[in-house]
């Protein structure tokens, strides 16, 4: 296995697990709705094993996500990476919120957005 694919591996692993953790599944939990072992779901999530088309597809359906969430990372190799991107343990915790509070901390951003850029006009 080359470098890039245990990088791609151990992304995609790392996503199903956050996924799954959101749903409140536990390994055994959704091994048993894809009819898998739980041994299995480990290997994926540790980026050990990686499923064929067939069992990414039931794993998104499974856990309600698209594969843009599990593949966004590496389809674009200049991109930056996901964890780059997310602050550590963010996006856990604002998929832990109510939807309410996704609603709030969304409000949030965009006014921060917006004053952000309203900042930058004035220095220009």
């Amino acid at each position: 296995m080359t470098k890039n694919e245990q990088i791609y591996r151990k992304s995609i692993g790392d996503r199903i697990k956050l996924a799954r953790s959101q749903t409140d599944y536990t390994q055994e939990d959704l091994a048993e709705k894809l009819q898998l072992s739980s041994r299995y779901i480990s290997q994926l999530e540790r980026g050990i094993a990686f499923g064929s088309a067939t069992t990414i597809v039931n794993i998104c359906k499974a856990l309600n996500i698209s594969s843009d969430f599990l593949f966004s990372d590496i389809i674009n190799n200049e991109a930056p990476t996901f964890n780059k991107m997310v602050k550590e343990n963010f996006l856990e915790d604002y998929l832990a919120l109510d939807e309410y509070n996704k609603e709030v901390i969304h409000a949030l951003a965009k006014q921060l957005v917006k004053m952000q850029k309203d900042d930058k006009k004035k220095i220009s």
